[in-house]
């Protein structure tokens, strides 16, 4: 086996199954623990030592986290694995040559017990931005056109238009690397420009450590006197007053001094609960812009794109085929890409669909499990409080007509079933029928916030 084999082998271990943790854990948990491990794989594979950043952190990694990994890696490779946990130097920060530098902790809430010395919040400007979100990197489509023509006026224009910008939508579909291309595009225009990307939970952090040091004087001198504050998942502040009381303070200071704000959201700014109406009211004052889930063709486009990322051509018929079969978001698109490319290196196989839907088994058999046509009809039927016998009946009142639709788009959406196959299932009306309801809600998502929201929330309670 040649070096470079070796070498990807090693990488494509530790990454599927930091993957595979990403989907089992919730976000929070897995950007506190998992996220900034950083793994050394042995050259034969017999052992991988992650290391950690300080002694309480690694003693809980292990209690709660530890047999899960062995096990997960020796599912992926079909071996035994030693796993050891060591603490990384301290004059020496450790670098995997198995991990990439887009796997380190962006964000994260600090955890309980860790100390100031720890805490890359309190060095002064660090912009804590991820060079790789560029606005080059972003693959661009009809699903975050709007979004990044805003960011890209943010960026080149500071404190002038849309301030603040509040992107919204649902999980792994590019909020964050948006959010980071403004950063990066003003880093390079005014290298003097002060930076700061931040998780919403990190601020709470900040502010609970500012209160409990009373260090207040300090803490507003770093918020207040920012350029640009990017700060991603705001809902984050709900139920917290102290927490809203010093982001509004910060909000009015920096708009004040003509600096930016860009903020995201699982939702748009009406849409959040237990948050102060004079915040949701600020979020809302400057533009508001959806995120959609990628569409076919830009799901194709990002899966071709990141493959020659990582030195591999895919074939576009097998783009098409994973790009049909993983819909709801980009995340979900580079975890199956990457599935696909240790299936093929582990098997040494080239990658075709067949190899595709061999690597992709366990997320094919969920999704077809999970999502029917049937699903759909309950779940609509039951959000807009009409019966499912509705669906297929002849019926024609707006107050049926519309959910039905909205069930044959997200059938369309969400499904492999054919428009001929959706309309037998709706009653047996024709294949044009099915067309016309997709067509319409298409359009309509892009245009109306409350019925994009609606199909967000069947979106994300179908797929669980």
């Amino acid at each position: 086996m040649s070096e470079a084999l070796r070498q990807s082998l090693r990488h494509d271990l530790w990454q599927n199954c930091v993957d595979h943790l990403a989907q089992e854990l919730p976000e929070q948990q897995f950007n506190t623990w998992i996220k900034p491990l950083v793994a050394d794989v042995a050259h034969d594979l017999s052992k991988v030592t992650i290391q950690v950043g300080n002694r309480f952190k690694l003693d809980w990694v292990r209690a709660q986290y530890a047999s899960r990994i062995v096990v997960l890696l020796e599912k992926i490779s079909g071996r035994s694995i030693t796993l050891e946990l060591a603490l990384a130097p301290r004059d020496n920060p450790a670098k995997s040559t198995a991990l990439p530098q887009s796997f380190r902790v962006m964000g994260a809430a600090e955890p309980a017990g860790m100390s100031a010395a720890d805490d890359p919040a309190i060095i002064p400007f660090k912009s804590r931005l991820n060079t790789a979100l560029t606005f080059d990197t972003l693959i661009e489509g009809t699903a975050n056109r709007m979004g990044r023509a805003a960011a890209m006026h943010v960026a080149s224009s500071l404190g002038q238009l849309y301030n603040p910008l509040f992107i919204y939508g649902g999980v792994g579909l590019g909020k964050t690397h948006l959010v980071h291309a403004i950063g990066n595009k003003l880093l390079a225009d005014n290298p003097a420009a002060k930076i700061l990307y931040i998780h919403a939970e990190q601020f709470v952090s900040d502010v609970v450590k500012a209160y409990q040091r009373k260090t207040f004087d300090e803490f507003k001198e770093r918020y207040h006197s920012l350029d640009l504050l990017l700060i991603d998942d705001v809902q984050f502040f709900a139920n917290k007053d102290r927490t809203q009381e010093e982001f509004f303070n910060a909000f009015e200071a920096l708009l004040t001094k003509k600096s930016h704000i860009v903020m995201t959201s699982d939702t748009y700014p009406k849409g959040l609960t237990d948050i102060h109406e004079r915040l949701v009211s600020r979020f809302d004052s400057g533009l508001t812009v959806a995120i959609e889930p990628p569409e076919l063709e830009m799901r194709v486009a990002i899966l071709i794109r990141k493959a020659e990322a990582e030195g591999t051509v895919m074939p576009e018929e097998v783009a098409f085929f994973v790009a049909k079969n993983v819909r709801s978001n980009v995340r979900e698109l580079e975890g199956a890409l990457r599935k696909i490319l240790a299936y093929s290196r582990f098997n040494q196989k080239e990658i075709s669909i067949q190899l595709a839907r061999e690597a992709l088994r366990d997320l094919l058999s969920i999704q077809n499990r999970q999502i029917s046509v049937e699903n759909i009809q309950k779940t609509v039927a039951d959000y807009y409080k009409i019966k499912v016998a509705d669906m297929y009946s002849k019926k024609r009142p707006a107050s049926i007509a519309r959910p039905r639709q909205i069930a044959m788009y997200l059938a369309k959406e969400l499904t492999q079933k054919s428009l001929p196959e959706i309309g037998e299932l709706f009653g047996g009306r024709d294949h044009t029928t099915v067309l016309h309801a997709v067509r319409k809600m298409s359009a309509e998502r892009q245009l109306m916030t409350e019925l994009n929201q609606q199909l967000h929330v069947l979106e994300q309670t179908l797929k669980g």
